[in-house]
């Protein structure tokens, strides 16, 4: 197995007794929409006995609603929630039928809207999922080294797709500049700066089903939950979701890991430095989705309080982590194995495991959030 060293670890175990208020769930809206299953939560044996823990599970993200990430969770929520909104509508009792059919009913075809975003892969498939359902166009903003794969995947949902020559953070601010003054143009983006909070609100509160089917999976599996739940880590919108989720009164108050690339670890940086601080990102990372080099500026409060341990993994543990992972039988891209990988670099060190209050009877989570289809190892 490659080295385990690693280059970014951080370790806030007070931020286990952190509370915050619950966020506004976005299940019963999930459950409407056609297809709908919570994903499998699979236990893992043998990495239990090679981590020396109690038991380990992975959340299986490779096939959410037909699309092969959990990006669409968040995605239907929020655009649910704007197009609301923006017609008056309750977003509360709305259903995408329903939605499109007043859409289809209230608007000619060059008022409807345009959902916009930025996407290092599958937040710009679910947006253009989304748009689809509803009758809508979709424009969609790539960065530099996105998998022909990733899209090929967003225009196969019929968005309009441009490729911008810069890397991701840039490639939001492209986005986002080019629905000023468009009365149609709305832009969906799972990341927040100053004026810009609601979307990627309610893209979080999407996320949240996620971690209430974990918990539901180990209630059902006899287990009062999970001990640790290792979450990859782009701009941080779902370990946002995954802090707001576990720190919440009345919830279990496991550790939290948060894992990113080495070459990408904005949200490990910014936590070791007490502040936001912004990466460098131009260097091509297997874990496309991570590759992002500016904290969500509405999730980091709720980082800097909540989340108890943070770290970076290699490209190679990676990789080898995908490999483990299809041994046995599982279906996970770069992205999703990143959270063997980190959870292996953080319980390589005695000192981690009492940091984060880990034994040998320990439950541990892996968040996987795509499958092998979504991001091609390369």
């Amino acid at each position: 197995m490659p080295s385990l060293d690693t280059a970014y670890w951080y370790a806030h175990p007070a931020a286990r007794t952190w509370q915050t208020a619950a966020p506004d769930s976005a299940a019963s809206f999930h459950r409407t929409l056609t297809g709908y299953a919570p994903t499998p939560l699979t236990e893992l044996p043998s990495l239990a006995a090679e981590l020396g823990v109690g038991r380990v599970f992975l959340k299986d993200e490779s096939n959410r609603l037909g699309l092969p990430a959990f990006k669409i969770l968040g995605a239907s929520w929020a655009v649910c929630r704007a197009l609301s909104a923006r017609y008056g509508l309750d977003a509360e009792t709305m259903s995408v039928p329903a939605l499109r059919d007043y859409l289809r009913a209230g608007t000619t075809p060059h008022e409807r809207p345009v959902l916009v975003t930025a996407t290092d892969g599958n937040h710009g498939r679910a947006v253009s999922r989304m748009a689809a359902l509803l009758g809508l166009e979709a424009r969609i903003y790539v960065p530099n080294g996105l998998s022909p794969a990733a899209v090929d995947a967003i225009r196969g949902e019929g968005a309009e797709l441009h490729h911008v020559d810069a890397i991701y953070d840039d490639v939001v601010a492209v986005a986002a500049a080019s629905t000023e003054g468009s009365s149609c143009d709305l832009l969906i983006q799972d990341t927040s700066w100053a004026g810009y909070t609601d979307v990627p609100r309610w893209i979080v509160d999407g996320y949240a089903t996620l971690f209430d089917e974990i918990d539901e999976a180990l209630t059902q599996s006899g287990y009062a939950g999970a001990d640790l739940v290792a979450c990859p880590v782009g701009v941080g919108s779902l370990a946002h979701a995954l802090v707001d989720h576990y720190r919440t009164p009345g919830n279990a108050a496991p550790s939290l890991l948060s894992v990113e690339p080495e070459t990408a670890a904005c949200v490990a940086q910014s936590l070791l430095a007490g502040r936001p601080v912004v990466v460098d990102t131009s260097y091509p990372s297997i874990m496309s989705g991570l590759n992002c080099g500016t904290p969500s500026e509405m999730g980091w409060p709720a980082l800097l309080a909540g989340m108890d341990a943070a770290v970076s993994v290699t490209e190679e543990n990676c990789r080898q982590a995908v490999m483990d992972l299809t041994d046995l039988g599982q279906d996970v891209g770069p992205c999703g194995a990143a959270s063997l990988a980190g959870v292996r670099a953080a319980l390589s060190r005695p000192e981690r495991r009492q940091q984060m209050g880990l034994d040998e009877t320990s439950v541990i989570v892996l968040v996987s959030t795509e499958g092998l289809a979504a991001n091609p190892l390369r």
